[in-house]
């Protein structure tokens, strides 16, 4: 027990100063217990007991071994390390006194420093003087080489010149450097006016060399080797200026100079000073063709040049091919655009729009095979912007449209002039009246729409639409003009003397414009017409229609007025003669194309029964008696007979005939039992519903026969049984006004109390 104290006692202190150390222990103690409690596990191996205790004894001795050996070679280490450490010591001490004493030293000779001070100002001092001797011969001989230099600027040594400027500038900057250098900026001055001279050399040889690149186009062909030498100096400038740049510490005054880009500015100005900077460009279209031409010509030689010839003149890196057509491109983009503020004409802007979008880019000029593939203007963009293409397009059609209206008032104007001849319209092949106005129209408006097929789609387009838009006032003019011609004819029916058949040929016109009218449009799968032009084209053709239609008129209108009276009911001749009338109207009519003579046909019936009708309402005799009543049905079918027949034998069908009003009129007329004139009305309101009661009341009035009682009642079934007009309906009574009821009485004339 005293032990274990002793050993607690002991392992407190090495516990605190070897914490791992202890429970490293702790937990061999616990390994070795668990080995040695499964090994004498059971009791026949405890006699095994001598032979682990002197096995175990052979491994300790052995670690003992090695650790002994471990600690001493690691003592044997610390020991020389210890050793190292006190020689180093040593060494140091050694250094610190050596220091001490070069301290002392130095500040014994600080005094002799200051002498030295004095000798490296005085050295310095003789480097500069020793400078300004070698470069005295050099700056006595300045004003010298100025006038040596001029001299050869005078005739035209420009390499020697440029080599003695260059001399002299590196003499200048190299004092001026020097001066920088060491702050004595006010002296600068002074050396900047010493050599003042450069400043007139440099500019008499820059005027020199630009006059040179300016004529540039025409010494490469004659005399090269002035422009390479102005190009070789421009290089050496160059070189000098990057030179100067990379060095940020002085930069002498006019550096850099640029010389290499003024050259191309002045390439640049030439060209577009020479061939663009015209005062006045003629707006007519001949003169601008022959300004476009030239300029053309000229482009593709200067550009010929350029490629054979200053190419080779030049270095590579200076592009000068595209440098010169990308000027030409620009320059002639800029021309044209002040061209096109100018009042051109139609020709004038044809001819630009043309060779602006086809000329330039064809193998005529900028596509010349002599220029390709080095020059493409496709990539510098189009020559004038698309909507300035469409702008003058615009122009081109308003220009086009003043002329295409003067032209048409001009032609409409002579077709009437042939009305006042003395002799009949020309006829076709067939027999048919006719005149030159459509095929004039439609020649003038077809060509030029074709002619513009050659510049755009877009352009075409608008040409197109401007002509149909002037056709169809062309139309309304020509309207006009046969409505004043109508009205002139009436005053004096001898003029024109053949104003039927020009009318025939007017309508002949009509219908063969309209027949032509699809054959306008530029794309052949699209031939559609608007709409408003196909109404103009049918209110030409009406209102000619209706003219021939009033000539007819005046010639029946003395016979009319004859109709349904006491004359009229004594014989036939009166219908004779309105036949007659009528049959020689229908052979001017055959001198019309049949489409148009089959209308003026069915228009002419219309008329004749509508100028029956309308005298049956005039209500000139009324019939007194039965007898009477006889005979005016008599007549009514005599005449509607004749008519008709003289009707289908001009070829329209008698469904197509209106006078089966009349017959309905006179079957009205003749019923005998007037007890059934409500159903013959009903009938007659049903076949004809655009009849009035005043129409009736007049046919009844006729008749003479018919009461108050009879009338009330056909006029009250008439109220009761109202009739639409169906849409195919051709009315014919609605149109015939019926004379107002005369009073029962009149008063007396004369003067209002």
């Amino acid at each position: 027990m005293g032990t274990s104290a002793e050993d607690e006692q002991g392992a407190s202190p090495r516990e605190e100063e070897w914490p791992e150390v202890e429970k490293a222990e702790k937990l061999a103690r616990g390994a070795a217990l668990k080995w040695a409690s499964g090994v004498f596990y059971r009791p026949e191996n405890l006699e095994g007991l001598g032979h682990y205790r002197s096995r175990e004894t052979q491994r300790n001795s052995s670690i003992q071994s090695r650790l002994k050996s471990t600690v001493q070679s690691y003592l044997e280490g610390v020991s020389a390390g210890l050793e190292q450490l006190r020689s180093a010591v040593q060494e140091v001490q050694s250094v610190c006194q050596e220091l001490g004493a070069a301290r002392w030293a130095l500040l014994d000779c600080a005094d002799r420093f200051q002498d030295l001070q004095q000798m490296r100002v005085l050295m310095a001092e003789h480097v500069q003087l020793a400078s300004v001797v070698q470069v005295l011969p050099q700056l006595f001989s300045v004003h010298e080489v100025f006038s040596h230099t001029l001299q050869l600027l005078r005739g035209q040594h420009l390499l020697e010149a440029h080599a003695e400027i260059m001399m002299m500038e590196h003499l200048r900057d190299d004092i001026l450097s020097q001066l920088h250098l060491r702050g004595l900026s006010s002296a600068q001055a002074t050396v900047l006016s010493y050599f003042s001279g450069l400043q007139e050399l440099n500019e008499s040889l820059a005027k020199q060399l630009w006059g040179i690149v300016a004529s540039s186009l025409q010494l490469v062909r004659e005399d090269p080797v002035l422009f390479v030498t102005a190009v070789r100096i421009i290089e050496r400038e160059e070189k000098i200026d990057d030179t100067l740049l990379l060095d940020a510490t002085f930069l002498p005054p006019g550096r850099p100079k640029g010389w290499r880009q003024k050259f191309y500015h002045v390439l640049q100005e030439t060209i577009t000073g020479t061939r663009f900077h015209t005062p006045c460009v003629d707006a007519e279209g001949p003169g601008l063709s022959r300004h476009l031409e030239a300029l053309q010509r000229d482009i593709v030689s200067e550009l010929r040049v350029v490629k054979d010839l200053m190419v080779q003149c030049v270095p590579a890196h200076y592009n000068i091919l595209s440098l010169c057509a990308a000027t030409y491109h620009q320059a002639l983009a800029s021309h044209l655009q002040d061209i096109l503020r100018e009042d051109l004409d139609k020709q004038a802007l044809f001819n630009l729009l043309k060779w602006v979008l086809h000329v330039y880019h064809s193998s005529e000029m900028m596509g010349h095979p002599d220029l390709l593939p080095e020059v493409d203007v496709s990539s510098l963009g189009p020559l004038i912007s698309p909507e300035l293409v469409d702008q003058t397009e615009r122009r081109y059609v308003v220009k086009l449209k003043a002329s295409v209206l003067e032209w048409m008032q001009r032609t409409l104007k002579t077709e009437f002039e042939e009305w006042f001849w003395e002799k009949e319209p020309e006829t076709d092949h067939q027999g048919f009246f006719q005149s030159d106005l459509p095929v004039h129209v439609i020649e003038m408006l077809t060509s030029n729409i074709e002619v513009t097929s050659s510049i755009t789609d877009s352009l075409q387009q608008k040409v197109y639409n401007m002509a149909l838009e002037e056709l169809e006032a062309f139309l309304g003019r020509l309207r006009e003009a046969l409505v004043q011609r109508g009205k002139e004819h009436q005053q004096d029916r001898t003029i024109p003397k053949h104003y039927v058949p020009y009318l025939l040929a007017m309508l002949n016109n009509v219908l063969a414009l309209s027949s032509s009218v699809p054959s306008l449009h530029p794309n052949s799968a699209c031939r559609e017409v608007p709409a408003s032009l196909w109404a103009a084209l049918d209110r030409t053709q009406k209102k000619a229609c209706q003219l021939l239609l009033e000539e007819l008129l005046l010639d029946l209108q003395p016979l009319c007025v004859e109709l349904a009276s006491r004359k009229w009911l004594s014989g036939a001749q009166l219908v004779n003669n309105m036949c007659e009338v009528i049959d020689k109207y229908a052979k001017d009519f055959s001198r019309v194309k049949k489409p148009l003579f089959k209308l003026l046909l069915i228009e002419c019936e219309l008329l004749v029964a509508n100028q029956y009708l309308r005298a049956l309402m005039q209500k000139k005799m009324v019939c007194k008696s039965k007898e009477e009543r006889r005979q005016f049905c008599d007549r009514l079918l005599q005449d509607a007979t004749q008519l008709r027949e003289l009707f289908c034998s001009l070829g329209l069908d008698r469904s197509q005939q209106n006078l089966e009003a009349v017959f309905a009129v006179r079957e009205l007329l003749c019923l005998k039992d007037t007890a059934l004139l409500s159903l013959e009305v009903l009938g007659f309101v049903t076949k004809y519903p655009d009849v009035s009661d005043e129409h009736i009341s007049t046919l009844l009035d006729l008749r003479g026969d018919v009461s108050k009682e009879v009338r009330h009642l056909v006029l009250e079934m008439m109220a009761q049984h109202p009739q639409a007009l169906p849409e195919s309906y051709q009315p014919i009574f609605s149109t015939i006004l019926v004379p107002a009821p005369e009073l029962p009485f009149c008063l007396r004339k004369g003067k209002c109390a």
